[in-house]
């Protein structure tokens, strides 16, 4: 046998378990779901120096940040003409801003008389982009519109003064930028994510919380954690009754991947069996003493039945859509991420996560969180964000429920990790082959932007 049929087969061994409990779905699995792409990427350990080094991150701005398609805001976050928002990235600042038209252009933030960013915040203008150091003015169109004093400038009618253009387009209300004029489309960048969410249409959903917190490490070591499920034994020891962390399927393809994870199913980490009833108590998060409030009947499954919970929760708001979702799409954690940084949930997840570098600093990050809900007539106006102290926890945040808890878990380890990396005396990050493969997927995609 060949080394790759080998890998495939083995990959095949690997995401069989979560294919075989899709057979037992109480109805319909979507296609997407059934989709099996991963041929494993090898052992080799991922260079240390990806998370230290500044002359690295300088090539990620020169290389990554400076090229890629990125997700910037949502549509909502700019309903009216005029409305800009305001998007900073490695040391570099962008504006977006809706036009009269309806379109929405981005530009670079700079004033083009002494370099000023034009805007500090996000927020409305009245038609005209105002630098707050002398004044001078732009249309929404990028137009030069007013030079106080305009007279001590007889150089104006030999320079071009229009605001630089950076590219802008919008998938599933996700509004994406791309400094590079060279880009390809942004559609072709997305590939077959595309298709994947045909039927999550995240683009009628709103963001109902959005949360985020500066964190003490590298952006890829933020990010990583969400990359796999491999960690939930050591982190989440919580959730492992009804949570099947080493039964997660990773899937690998261009510029996306995903890890599927199943809920209401066991964790092989246990070395004991819990029944339905505590499954389901573990899930709510019943204590010992406490009545649960719900009970289940002789022969019931606490998968269907936490599914069936689900799409009475969602039912109000996004009508009989639920009756024709799987208990997969009510249960399981399906974690998209389009590289380099954006994380958008399958299905009735809600949760989007985004990850940045923290000003022009390599050693540490911003994370946010948003959650995106269904809603019935017109939509609400976004969440305006909330940013976390440092010494704020997430669970500070009632809107996150019992996510935040689950966040707190994440985050402890994060400043850690980093300074280990600091600190090993090895040159290379160790990880598994396949549970991890998708961060092993993040850095292939990272080497062929970057080098190495």
């Amino acid at each position: 046998m060949t080394e790759l049929a080998q890998a495939e087969q083995k990959v095949a061994a690997l995401s069989g378990p979560y294919q075989r409990l899709l057979d037992e779905d109480t109805h319909e699995v979507p296609a997407v779901l059934r989709l099996q792409h991963n041929s494993c990427l090898g052992t080799e350990d991922i260079p240390v120096r990806r998370y230290t080094s500044r002359a690295y991150h300088e090539r990620e701005k020169e290389r990554l940040w400076s090229r890629v398609w990125q997700f910037a805001c949502r549509e909502e976050h700019l309903p009216e003409p005029g409305d800009v928002v305001v998007y900073d990235i490695a040391g570099r600042s962008y504006l977006l801003v809706r036009q009269a038209d309806g379109t929405i252009r981005g530009y670079v933030n700079a004033c083009l008389h002494r370099g000023r960013r034009l805007r500090d915040y996000d927020g409305h203008c009245d038609g005209l982009l105002r630098c707050p150091f002398h004044g001078f003015a732009w249309r929404l169109d990028g137009n030069l519109a007013d030079v106080p004093a305009g007279w001590d400038f007889p150089q104006l009618p030999d320079r071009d003064l229009t605001l630089p253009q950076v590219r802008v387009d919008s998938w599933a209300g996700f509004v994406f930028l791309n400094p590079d004029p060279g880009a390809g489309p942004l559609e072709e960048f997305l590939g077959g994510i595309i298709a994947h969410f045909a039927d999550w249409d995240l683009g009628s959903a709103y963001v109902e919380v959005h949360v985020a917190k500066v964190i003490q490490a590298n952006w890829k070591v933020a990010q990583e954690a969400f990359c796999e499920a491999y960690h939930v034994a050591g982190t989440h020891p919580q959730i492992l009754p009804w949570q099947g962390d080493l039964l997660t399927q990773v899937d690998v393809w261009d510029n996306f991947a995903r890890a599927i994870t199943p809920g209401g199913v066991t964790s092989p980490h246990l070395t004991w069996v819990p029944s339905e009833e505590e499954m389901l108590r573990s899930m709510l998060d019943v204590r010992d003493g406490e009545t649960s409030p719900i009970t289940l009947r002789p022969g019931e499954r606490m998968r269907a039945v936490a599914a069936e919970l689900a799409r009475t929760r969602w039912r109000p708001l996004a009508g009989d859509q639920v009756d024709r979702m799987s208990d997969a799409e009510m249960m399981d954690s399906i974690d998209y991420t389009v590289f380099p940084n954006f994380h958008p949930w399958g299905a009735f997840n809600r949760i989007v996560y985004r990850f940045r570098p923290n000003g022009d600093d390599h050693r540490s990050c911003l994370m946010e969180v948003l959650l995106l809900s269904p809603f019935r007539g017109q939509r609400p106006p976004p969440s305006p964000v909330r940013w976390l102290a440092a010494d704020e926890p997430w669970s500070a945040e009632p809107r996150l429920s019992s996510l935040g808890k689950v966040f707190d878990q994440d985050t402890f380890n994060m400043a850690n990790v980093q300074l280990g990396l600091e600190t090993t005396l090895r040159s290379g990050v160790l990880l598994s082959e396949y549970q991890e493969s998708k961060v092993r997927w993040l850095h292939r995609t990272l080497t062929e932007w970057i080098g190495e």
